[in-house]
């Protein structure tokens, strides 16, 4: 038998599985610590780095090659596997979480670093030099080039990334035994004794793959002080909500979205501004994000509204109310109304492309932008696409994150606005699950400040004075005076900036 072939096939699953390691912790730390571009920057420069080093020290290996890259392939088997259950555990019980990630992307990275120098060299006496080089670093590449395109659209979405990472550390320790057959001349000794800790290797990590809903669950009970009753992870966040003596809490890559205790406060300020300073009588409403319902049961207390268009990324949040019952006791059953239309789409792509009739108000209601991919939906582009949806006389409501913690972080959404033409009126309230909270009225024409939410409408929270107060700032939420506030844009994401700074001061 040739075993030349076979042998470059590993080289293809080598680098298919040492990237798949790499994405699962981009993903997870970009989940837990947020700003997904610096996090997988890091990840990457360290995992390159790491390669390289493994490729130094494979020289330092003289005797026993072939017994040394067996083992080496099983210790990638072992640590890539359980990467994944590992850091979510790391992350719920541990304070120094960024030290086990990185920690770990540098090992898996020496140990693959490691692996293709070995082969090459247990190659070199079947194939010219040239062509064994081309060879591997295609093969390398190609692998590469597989995993990226297998992590996002098959791997997470099915999967996740706890059963990812056991998968792929499961076909690493199958590689690792398929080569004591390769090689077995070169191996000459402890032929078994490594087949032998290749089968206890698969089988622990299918064992692992079986429970890896149990192993996440036990990871994030640590996490969370309630008890969790509903748990998913979809292609774009991991959903959990718990249920504790406050009620229920939704939370989104582990932040808090809303808790059933308080949430009217924040879901009444969001809403009934727009509809107070539109005035008329609305018929066609526009909500972006918020797939939850909760904004949405709020608009249909309005009897002159006819039309609500939900645009939320995520199935799995617009289908949140079928699957909880609580959830669609919260939201009055809001999504199930005949006047309420689902679209699962991405906000900024369903706003460029969509052809519909302009609304009388918008309701945006994102999750904060604490990475690129959600800072884009706070930048001057959006805000001028969501105009063409819009009639001169519209108004619009979007939540702005605090303007306590993020004092900047407010004020550049609110200028950001300014700049793509609207006139702005900012108010806040507060709200206990999350403190002080911001929000930004607006309009295309300017408009006066509505007084008064508006009349014969079932309200829990607000009222005239409570309404009215909304739009005082104290001074150390108002404007920074001192301070020039950068517009957000596609190019420079200034947001998201400002977000990073402020918030990690409290983590």
């Amino acid at each position: 038998m040739n075993r030349t072939p076979l042998l470059f096939l590993n080289v293809f699953v080598i680098a298919t599985c040492g990237l798949i390691y790499e994405l699962v912790a981009g993903t997870l730390s970009s989940y837990v610590l947020g700003d997904s571009v610096t996090q997988f920057s890091l990840i990457i420069g360290i995992y390159l780095f790491a390669m390289g080093v493994g490729s130094w020290l494979s020289g330092f290996i003289e005797k026993n090659i072939a017994e040394k890259f067996v083992d080496i392939e099983l210790a990638v088997a072992v640590i890539g596997g359980f990467s994944a259950p590992l850091l979510f555990f790391s992350f719920a019980n541990l304070s120094f979480f960024s030290i086990v990630l990185y920690g770990m992307v540098f090992i898996i990275g020496t140990l693959v670093g490691l692996e293709i120098p070995l082969l090459m060299r247990i190659l070199k006496d079947e194939l010219d030099f040239k062509d064994l080089v081309s060879r591997v670093l295609s093969l390398d590449y190609i692998g590469a080039l597989a995993a990226s395109l297998l992590f996002p659209l098959f791997l997470v979405p099915k999967l996740g990334l706890t059963r990812t990472s056991l998968l792929f550390g499961m076909l690493n320790a199958v590689v690792g035994i398929w080569a004591t057959w390769l090689l077995e001349p070169l191996i000459r000794k402890n032929v078994n004794f490594l087949r032998v800790k290749g089968f206890v290797i698969i089988l622990l990590l299918f064992a692992a793959f079986i429970k890896a809903d149990k192993l996440t669950s036990l990871a994030e009970d640590a996490l969370f002080t309630d008890d969790i009753i509903y748990a998913k992870s979809s292609p774009y966040q991991r959903i959990v909500v718990t249920k504790g003596k406050t009620g229920y809490a939704l939370f989104l890559n582990g932040n808090l979205q809303f808790n059933s205790f308080d949430e009217y406060r924040y879901h009444e300020a969001l809403v009934h501004p727009a509809f107070a300073a539109f005035g008329a009588n609305p018929k066609r409403v526009l909500v972006l994000g918020g797939g939850d319902g909760l904004a949405i049961r709020e608009v249909l207390k309005y009897p002159s509204v006819e039309n609500v268009t939900l645009v939320d990324l995520d199935p799995m949040m617009t289908e949140l109310s079928n699957n909880l019952p609580a959830i669609a006791n919260l939201n009055k059953n809001a999504l199930a109304d005949k006047r309420v239309s689902v679209i699962n789409n991405d906000a900024y792509v369903w706003l460029d492309n969509a052809e519909t009739e302009p609304f009388d108000v918008a309701i945006v209601d994102f999750p904060d932008p604490n990475n690129f991919a959600l800072g884009k939906l706070y930048t001057t582009r959006f805000y001028n696409l969501l105009k063409t949806k819009l009639k001169p006389d519209s108004a619009i409501v979007i939540q702005c994150t605090s303007p306590l913690i993020a004092r900047n972080s407010y004020w550049c959404i609110i200028k950001t606005l300014e700049s793509a033409g609207f006139h702005v009126k900012p108010y806040q309230t507060t709200v206990p699950s999350f403190g002080v909270w911001g929000y930004a009225l607006a309009k295309l024409e300017p408009f006066e400040t509505p007084k008064k939410p508006p009349g014969n409408i079932e309200l829990k929270f607000l009222n005239d004075n409570s309404f009215a107060s909304m739009f005082e700032f104290s001074t150390d939420t108002s404007l920074p005076k001192d301070e020039e506030i950068e517009i957000n844009r596609l190019d420079n994401q200034a947001l998201v900036r400002y977000y990073e700074a402020e918030w990690r001061r409290f983590e």
